[in-house]
């Protein structure tokens, strides 16, 4: 019965231990996941801005040839 014991304070200490280095290892790798799923390099995708423009009337483009027809027409008579 000469079997080596360990005082208690040990075994709470190893046990401690061993707890808090799968404590920090589990730590690390959620870490290193959470930043390996969080982007990459590539460019972002941005939708252009659709700018909706209202149509307008051509009335400069009616109004000139007709002023310049009547100009002509009384030139001419």
């Amino acid at each position: 019965m000469g079997a080596f014991r360990r005082p208690q304070s040990l075994a709470v200490g190893y046990f401690l231990e061993n707890t808090m280095k799968k404590f920090v290892l589990a730590a690390a790798l959620t870490a290193a996941a959470s930043t390996a799923f969080a982007g990459s390099m590539a460019d972002p995708v941005v939708e252009p801005e659709i700018v909706e423009t209202e149509a307008s009337s051509s009335s400069a483009a009616v109004w000139v040839p007709l002023l310049l027809l009547v100009i002509v027409a009384a030139a001419a008579s």
